[in-house]
Protein backbone atom coordinates (compact mmCIF):
# COMPACT_ATOMS: atom_id res chain seq x y z
CA UNK A 1 0.00 0.00 0.00
CA UNK A 2 1.36 3.18 -1.07
CA UNK A 3 1.72 6.07 1.41
CA UNK A 4 -0.18 9.07 2.00
CA UNK A 5 0.92 11.98 -0.62
CA UNK A 6 2.01 15.31 0.69
CA UNK A 7 0.16 18.59 -0.32
CA UNK A 8 2.18 20.65 -2.56
CA UNK A 9 4.22 23.31 -0.49
CA UNK A 10 4.85 25.37 -3.63
CA UNK A 11 3.59 26.92 -7.12
CA UNK A 12 4.94 26.24 -10.61
CA UNK A 13 5.31 23.70 -13.45
CA UNK A 14 6.70 21.03 -10.92
CA UNK A 15 4.34 21.77 -7.66
CA UNK A 16 3.61 18.53 -6.52
CA UNK A 17 6.96 16.60 -7.35
CA UNK A 18 8.77 16.01 -4.07
CA UNK A 19 12.68 15.37 -4.25
CA UNK A 20 14.76 14.24 -1.48
CA UNK A 21 18.61 15.50 -1.65
CA UNK A 22 20.83 13.20 0.05
CA UNK A 23 23.55 14.75 -2.43
CA UNK A 24 26.08 17.53 -1.61
CA UNK A 25 29.02 19.52 -3.16
CA UNK A 26 27.56 20.12 -6.68
CA UNK A 27 26.17 17.96 -9.12
CA UNK A 28 23.79 17.17 -7.43
CA UNK A 29 22.86 20.03 -5.78
CA UNK A 30 22.84 21.93 -8.69
CA UNK A 31 20.60 19.39 -9.99
CA UNK A 32 18.00 19.52 -7.35
CA UNK A 33 17.89 23.46 -7.30
CA UNK A 34 17.01 23.14 -10.58
CA UNK A 35 13.77 21.51 -9.76
CA UNK A 36 13.32 23.73 -6.94
CA UNK A 37 13.13 26.66 -9.20
CA UNK A 38 10.57 25.11 -11.16
CA UNK A 39 8.56 24.38 -7.97
CA UNK A 40 9.26 21.25 -7.08
CA UNK A 41 9.80 20.25 -3.21
CA UNK A 42 13.14 19.54 -2.65
CA UNK A 43 14.02 18.60 1.18
CA UNK A 44 18.04 18.50 1.76
CA UNK A 45 19.32 16.15 4.11
CA UNK A 46 22.90 17.09 5.72
CA UNK A 47 25.24 15.90 8.42
CA UNK A 48 23.41 17.39 11.39
CA UNK A 49 27.55 18.10 12.32
CA UNK A 50 29.31 19.60 9.20
CA UNK A 51 26.68 19.95 6.83
CA UNK A 52 26.95 19.39 3.30
CA UNK A 53 30.78 20.04 2.55
CA UNK A 54 30.71 23.12 0.51
CA UNK A 55 29.28 24.57 4.06
CA UNK A 56 33.29 24.72 4.79
CA UNK A 57 34.19 25.27 1.41
CA UNK A 58 35.03 28.90 2.40
CA UNK A 59 36.66 32.18 2.01
CA UNK A 60 34.93 33.33 0.33
CA UNK A 61 31.76 33.99 2.90
CA UNK A 62 28.35 36.22 2.80
CA UNK A 63 27.94 36.67 6.22
CA UNK A 64 28.58 33.28 7.89
CA UNK A 65 27.31 31.14 5.29
CA UNK A 66 29.98 29.69 2.73
CA UNK A 67 29.54 31.73 -0.49
CA UNK A 68 29.88 28.73 -2.94
CA UNK A 69 27.34 26.92 -0.54
CA UNK A 70 24.07 29.48 -1.29
CA UNK A 71 25.25 29.21 -4.85
CA UNK A 72 23.48 26.36 -5.87
CA UNK A 73 20.97 25.58 -2.38
CA UNK A 74 17.96 28.07 -3.18
CA UNK A 75 14.67 27.13 -3.02
CA UNK A 76 15.03 24.10 -0.45
CA UNK A 77 14.16 22.81 2.58
CA UNK A 78 17.58 21.77 4.76
CA UNK A 79 16.91 18.93 7.01
CA UNK A 80 20.00 17.58 9.40
CA UNK A 81 20.01 13.91 10.05
CA UNK A 82 22.84 11.35 11.16
CA UNK A 83 22.33 8.69 8.46
CA UNK A 84 24.61 6.85 10.37
CA UNK A 85 22.36 5.97 12.98
CA UNK A 86 19.11 3.24 12.80
CA UNK A 87 16.65 6.37 13.54
CA UNK A 88 18.28 8.57 11.48
CA UNK A 89 18.07 6.33 8.45
CA UNK A 90 14.51 5.28 9.39
CA UNK A 91 14.05 8.63 8.65
CA UNK A 92 15.54 8.82 5.30
CA UNK A 93 13.67 6.15 4.21
CA UNK A 94 9.96 7.60 5.24
CA UNK A 95 11.26 10.54 3.27
CA UNK A 96 11.88 8.51 0.42
CA UNK A 97 8.22 6.66 0.66
CA UNK A 98 6.84 9.75 0.17
CA UNK A 99 8.97 11.10 -2.45
CA UNK A 100 8.86 11.08 -6.10
CA UNK A 101 12.71 11.60 -6.30
CA UNK A 102 16.00 10.41 -4.57
CA UNK A 103 19.12 12.24 -5.93
CA UNK A 104 22.09 10.90 -4.35
CA UNK A 105 26.05 11.54 -5.00
CA UNK A 106 28.00 8.93 -2.82
CA UNK A 107 30.70 6.70 -4.03
CA UNK A 108 28.94 3.53 -5.58
CA UNK A 109 27.66 1.24 -2.99
CA UNK A 110 28.12 3.46 -0.23
CA UNK A 111 23.53 4.04 -0.24
CA UNK A 112 23.28 0.45 -0.63
CA UNK A 113 25.43 0.01 2.91
CA UNK A 114 23.15 2.45 4.23
CA UNK A 115 19.81 0.75 3.43
CA UNK A 116 19.12 3.49 1.18
CA UNK A 117 19.95 1.87 -2.25
CA UNK A 118 17.48 1.78 -5.51
CA UNK A 119 16.44 -1.44 -4.11
CA UNK A 120 15.76 -1.10 -0.76
CA UNK A 121 13.78 2.29 -1.18
CA UNK A 122 11.94 1.05 -4.40
CA UNK A 123 11.14 -1.69 -2.58
CA UNK A 124 9.01 0.82 -0.62
CA UNK A 125 8.07 2.91 -3.25
CA UNK A 126 7.48 1.39 -6.59
CA UNK A 127 6.87 4.53 -8.01
CA UNK A 128 10.52 6.20 -6.78
CA UNK A 129 12.56 7.53 -9.47
CA UNK A 130 16.24 7.15 -8.21
CA UNK A 131 19.36 9.16 -9.11
CA UNK A 132 22.48 8.64 -8.89
CA UNK A 133 25.08 10.83 -10.02
CA UNK A 134 28.81 9.54 -9.62
CA UNK A 135 32.65 9.94 -11.30
CA UNK A 136 32.60 7.06 -13.24
CA UNK A 137 28.78 5.48 -12.98
CA UNK A 138 27.48 2.29 -11.37
CA UNK A 139 29.15 -0.46 -13.66
CA UNK A 140 32.47 -0.79 -14.86
CA UNK A 141 36.08 -1.21 -13.71
CA UNK A 142 36.51 2.40 -12.36
CA UNK A 143 33.24 2.46 -10.74
CA UNK A 144 34.19 2.45 -7.30
CA UNK A 145 36.96 4.60 -8.25
CA UNK A 146 36.26 8.67 -6.30
CA UNK A 147 34.80 10.84 -8.74
CA UNK A 148 35.96 14.28 -8.87
CA UNK A 149 35.17 17.41 -11.74
CA UNK A 150 38.54 17.88 -12.37
CA UNK A 151 39.74 13.97 -13.26
CA UNK A 152 36.48 13.45 -15.25
CA UNK A 153 37.61 16.70 -17.44
CA UNK A 154 41.24 15.37 -17.42
CA UNK A 155 40.10 11.22 -18.39
CA UNK A 156 37.25 12.72 -20.81
CA UNK A 157 39.90 14.92 -22.77
CA UNK A 158 37.96 17.89 -22.23
CA UNK A 159 41.55 19.26 -20.77
CA UNK A 160 43.63 18.16 -23.70
CA UNK A 161 41.69 20.74 -26.10
CA UNK A 162 41.81 23.37 -23.59
CA UNK A 163 44.36 26.20 -23.11
CA UNK A 164 46.56 27.55 -25.82
CA UNK A 165 47.97 25.57 -28.41
CA UNK A 166 51.51 25.59 -27.55
CA UNK A 167 50.86 25.92 -23.75
CA UNK A 168 49.67 22.86 -20.74
CA UNK A 169 46.57 21.51 -20.83
CA UNK A 170 44.50 23.72 -18.16
CA UNK A 171 41.32 22.89 -16.42
CA UNK A 172 38.01 24.27 -17.56
CA UNK A 173 37.19 27.66 -15.62
CA UNK A 174 34.36 26.27 -14.05
CA UNK A 175 33.27 22.40 -12.68
CA UNK A 176 32.13 21.63 -16.20
CA UNK A 177 31.86 17.92 -15.48
CA UNK A 178 30.04 18.46 -12.52
CA UNK A 179 27.75 20.77 -13.84
CA UNK A 180 26.90 18.80 -17.35
CA UNK A 181 26.40 15.87 -14.65
CA UNK A 182 23.79 17.70 -13.04
CA UNK A 183 22.24 18.53 -16.18
CA UNK A 184 22.09 15.39 -17.31
CA UNK A 185 20.66 14.02 -14.02
CA UNK A 186 17.38 16.84 -14.41
CA UNK A 187 16.81 15.70 -18.24
CA UNK A 188 16.77 11.72 -16.97
CA UNK A 189 14.63 12.42 -13.92
CA UNK A 190 12.06 14.36 -16.50
CA UNK A 191 11.96 11.51 -18.80
CA UNK A 192 11.32 8.95 -16.00
CA UNK A 193 8.81 11.18 -14.30
CA UNK A 194 7.00 11.44 -17.86
CA UNK A 195 7.46 7.27 -18.58
CA UNK A 196 5.81 6.86 -14.91
CA UNK A 197 2.59 8.14 -16.11
CA UNK A 198 2.42 5.25 -18.58
CA UNK A 199 4.32 2.75 -16.80
CA UNK A 200 2.93 3.56 -13.14
CA UNK A 201 6.59 2.46 -11.95
CA UNK A 202 10.05 4.16 -11.06
CA UNK A 203 13.16 3.09 -12.21
CA UNK A 204 17.14 3.71 -11.50
CA UNK A 205 19.19 6.69 -13.39
CA UNK A 206 22.99 6.02 -13.86
CA UNK A 207 24.58 9.61 -14.54
CA UNK A 208 28.46 9.50 -14.61
CA UNK A 209 30.70 12.73 -14.70
CA UNK A 210 32.78 10.78 -17.27
CA UNK A 211 30.13 10.02 -19.18
CA UNK A 212 28.69 13.54 -19.44
CA UNK A 213 32.37 14.25 -20.27
CA UNK A 214 32.59 12.12 -23.17
CA UNK A 215 29.09 12.72 -24.74
CA UNK A 216 30.48 16.09 -24.57
CA UNK A 217 32.98 15.95 -27.09
CA UNK A 218 30.61 15.70 -30.18
CA UNK A 219 32.15 17.35 -33.11
CA UNK A 220 35.70 16.73 -31.28
CA UNK A 221 34.73 13.42 -31.52
CA UNK A 222 33.19 13.22 -34.82
CA UNK A 223 36.62 14.92 -36.03
CA UNK A 224 38.41 12.17 -34.56
CA UNK A 225 35.98 9.44 -35.37
CA UNK A 226 36.26 10.72 -39.68
CA UNK A 227 39.53 11.52 -39.81
CA UNK A 228 41.80 9.81 -36.90
CA UNK A 229 43.62 13.06 -36.09
CA UNK A 230 43.36 13.51 -32.37
CA UNK A 231 42.32 16.88 -32.04
CA UNK A 232 44.79 19.62 -29.94
CA UNK A 233 44.75 22.92 -28.27
CA UNK A 234 43.21 25.89 -29.87
CA UNK A 235 43.27 28.22 -27.33
CA UNK A 236 40.52 30.54 -27.59
CA UNK A 237 40.25 29.76 -31.70
CA UNK A 238 37.58 26.87 -33.15
CA UNK A 239 39.12 24.06 -34.77
CA UNK A 240 37.09 24.03 -38.07
CA UNK A 241 36.04 27.82 -38.46
CA UNK A 242 38.31 30.97 -38.98
CA UNK A 243 38.07 33.44 -37.82
CA UNK A 244 36.61 32.60 -34.60
CA UNK A 245 38.46 33.44 -31.35
CA UNK A 246 39.93 36.13 -29.21
CA UNK A 247 41.80 38.75 -31.18
CA UNK A 248 43.53 41.85 -29.71
CA UNK A 249 42.59 45.31 -30.18
CA UNK A 250 43.91 48.42 -29.58
CA UNK A 251 43.01 47.75 -25.21
CA UNK A 252 42.66 43.89 -25.04
CA UNK A 253 40.99 40.87 -26.63
CA UNK A 254 37.81 40.84 -28.90
CA UNK A 255 35.86 37.64 -29.24
CA UNK A 256 34.66 37.36 -32.73
CA UNK A 257 32.68 34.42 -34.20
CA UNK A 258 32.67 34.50 -38.34
CA UNK A 259 30.53 31.63 -38.78
CA UNK A 260 30.19 31.95 -42.58
CA UNK A 261 31.65 33.21 -46.14
CA UNK A 262 29.00 35.61 -46.05
CA UNK A 263 29.94 37.25 -42.58
CA UNK A 264 33.51 36.72 -43.37
CA UNK A 265 32.73 39.20 -46.69
CA UNK A 266 31.24 41.35 -44.26
CA UNK A 267 33.85 41.27 -41.61
CA UNK A 268 36.81 41.98 -44.09
CA UNK A 269 35.35 45.11 -45.43
CA UNK A 270 34.50 46.52 -42.09
CA UNK A 271 37.80 45.86 -40.26
CA UNK A 272 39.62 47.72 -43.46
CA UNK A 273 40.85 44.65 -45.06
CA UNK A 274 38.67 44.36 -48.53
CA UNK A 275 41.14 42.67 -50.63
CA UNK A 276 41.09 39.92 -48.03
CA UNK A 277 37.80 39.00 -49.16
CA UNK A 278 38.45 37.61 -52.27
CA UNK A 279 41.96 36.22 -51.75
CA UNK A 280 42.26 32.97 -52.44
CA UNK A 281 44.07 32.00 -49.43
CA UNK A 282 40.74 32.91 -47.54
CA UNK A 283 37.71 33.16 -49.69
CA UNK A 284 36.25 30.14 -47.77
CA UNK A 285 36.31 28.95 -44.59
CA UNK A 286 38.47 25.34 -45.60
CA UNK A 287 40.99 28.03 -46.79
CA UNK A 288 40.74 30.58 -44.09
CA UNK A 289 41.28 27.35 -41.81
CA UNK A 290 44.69 26.09 -43.76
CA UNK A 291 45.57 29.53 -43.45
CA UNK A 292 44.91 30.41 -39.94
CA UNK A 293 48.41 31.53 -38.94
CA UNK A 294 48.73 34.17 -41.78
CA UNK A 295 45.16 35.09 -41.29
CA UNK A 296 44.99 36.01 -37.55
CA UNK A 297 47.91 38.17 -38.16
CA UNK A 298 46.43 40.60 -40.59
CA UNK A 299 43.56 40.36 -38.72
CA UNK A 300 44.61 41.55 -35.82
CA UNK A 301 46.98 44.32 -37.37
CA UNK A 302 43.94 45.76 -38.30
CA UNK A 303 41.95 45.27 -35.06
CA UNK A 304 44.49 47.48 -33.61
CA UNK A 305 43.12 50.80 -34.53
CA UNK A 306 40.57 50.79 -32.16
CA UNK A 307 39.80 49.33 -28.82
CA UNK A 308 37.14 46.25 -28.17
CA UNK A 309 34.15 48.64 -27.19
CA UNK A 310 34.45 50.31 -30.26
CA UNK A 311 34.91 47.47 -32.84
CA UNK A 312 32.34 45.08 -31.04
CA UNK A 313 29.46 47.92 -31.41
CA UNK A 314 30.64 48.06 -35.59
CA UNK A 315 30.93 44.60 -35.92
CA UNK A 316 27.37 43.97 -34.00
CA UNK A 317 25.48 46.85 -36.04
CA UNK A 318 26.20 44.76 -39.22
CA UNK A 319 25.09 41.73 -37.80
CA UNK A 320 28.80 40.08 -37.23
CA UNK A 321 29.12 38.13 -33.56
CA UNK A 322 31.55 39.82 -31.62
CA UNK A 323 31.91 40.82 -27.78
CA UNK A 324 34.20 41.98 -25.37
CA UNK A 325 35.71 39.55 -22.90
CA UNK A 326 33.72 40.38 -19.52
CA UNK A 327 35.31 39.64 -16.06
CA UNK A 328 32.45 37.62 -14.31
CA UNK A 329 31.77 41.63 -12.57
CA UNK A 330 30.87 42.72 -15.96
CA UNK A 331 29.07 39.51 -17.21
CA UNK A 332 27.03 39.76 -14.17
CA UNK A 333 26.40 43.62 -14.87
CA UNK A 334 26.05 43.19 -18.23
CA UNK A 335 22.31 45.15 -19.81
CA UNK A 336 21.35 41.58 -21.16
CA UNK A 337 21.99 40.01 -18.27
CA UNK A 338 19.89 42.08 -16.23
CA UNK A 339 17.50 42.72 -18.92
CA UNK A 340 16.67 38.73 -18.16
CA UNK A 341 16.53 38.27 -14.76
CA UNK A 342 19.71 36.56 -14.77
CA UNK A 343 20.98 38.21 -11.23
CA UNK A 344 18.09 37.42 -8.23
CA UNK A 345 18.35 38.27 -4.59
CA UNK A 346 16.52 37.28 -1.28
CA UNK A 347 16.89 38.07 1.90
CA UNK A 348 18.88 35.53 4.21
CA UNK A 349 18.47 34.82 7.94
CA UNK A 350 22.50 35.23 8.52
CA UNK A 351 23.91 36.57 5.46
CA UNK A 352 21.97 39.29 4.46
CA UNK A 353 20.83 40.54 1.17
CA UNK A 354 22.10 37.30 -1.06
CA UNK A 355 22.67 37.94 -4.80
CA UNK A 356 22.70 35.11 -7.01
CA UNK A 357 22.81 33.45 -10.54
CA UNK A 358 19.04 33.32 -11.67
CA UNK A 359 17.61 30.53 -13.61
CA UNK A 360 18.17 30.46 -17.57
CA UNK A 361 15.06 28.47 -18.17
CA UNK A 362 12.22 31.10 -18.73
CA UNK A 363 8.40 30.09 -19.23
CA UNK A 364 6.01 31.94 -20.70
CA UNK A 365 3.11 30.62 -18.17
CA UNK A 366 5.78 30.39 -15.14
CA UNK A 367 8.75 33.33 -13.91
CA UNK A 368 11.22 31.50 -11.53
CA UNK A 369 11.71 33.01 -8.21
CA UNK A 370 13.55 33.10 -4.96
CA UNK A 371 10.62 31.07 -2.70
CA UNK A 372 13.41 30.34 -0.22
CA UNK A 373 16.99 31.56 0.51
CA UNK A 374 19.24 28.52 1.49
CA UNK A 375 18.29 26.50 4.19
CA UNK A 376 21.16 27.05 7.68
CA UNK A 377 21.72 23.45 8.98
CA UNK A 378 18.95 22.03 9.86
CA UNK A 379 16.36 24.74 9.38
CA UNK A 380 13.66 22.59 8.26
CA UNK A 381 14.24 19.49 10.42
CA UNK A 382 11.54 19.96 13.04
CA UNK A 383 9.09 21.13 10.23
CA UNK A 384 9.88 17.93 7.76
CA UNK A 385 9.71 15.28 10.75
CA UNK A 386 6.32 16.91 11.60
CA UNK A 387 4.68 16.41 8.80
CA UNK A 388 5.87 12.77 8.56
CA UNK A 389 4.25 12.04 11.86
CA UNK A 390 6.89 12.71 14.43
CA UNK A 391 5.83 13.81 17.71
CA UNK A 392 7.65 17.07 19.58
CA UNK A 393 8.69 14.36 22.06
CA UNK A 394 10.32 12.40 18.98
CA UNK A 395 11.97 15.41 18.13
CA UNK A 396 13.41 16.58 20.90
CA UNK A 397 14.81 12.83 21.70
CA UNK A 398 16.15 12.68 18.64
CA UNK A 399 18.13 16.22 18.92
CA UNK A 400 19.06 15.61 22.43
CA UNK A 401 20.91 12.03 20.98
CA UNK A 402 22.41 13.75 18.16
CA UNK A 403 20.21 12.05 15.58
CA UNK A 404 18.99 15.26 14.36
CA UNK A 405 19.57 18.88 14.37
Amino acid sequence: MESPRLPPTSQGPLAGVRILDLSRILSGPFATMIFADLGADVIKLENPRTGDDTREWAPPYQGDQSAYFLAVNRNKRGIAVDLKTERGRDIARRLAERADVVVENFRPGTAGRLGLGYDELAARNSRLIYASISGFGQTGPYSSEPGYDAIAQALGGLMSVTGEADGPPVRVGNSAADLGASMWAAIGILAALHARHTTGRGEWIDISLLDGQIASLTYLAGGYFATGEVPRRYGSAHPSIVPYQAMRTADGHLMVAVGNDTLWQRFAGLVGLPELADDPRFVSNPQRVANRVELIQLIEAALAAKGSAAWAEELSRVGIPAGAINSIDAALAHPQVQARDMVLTVEHPTAGPLRMAGSPIKLSEYTTTVRRPPPTLGEHTGEVLRELGYTAADIETMRREGVIR
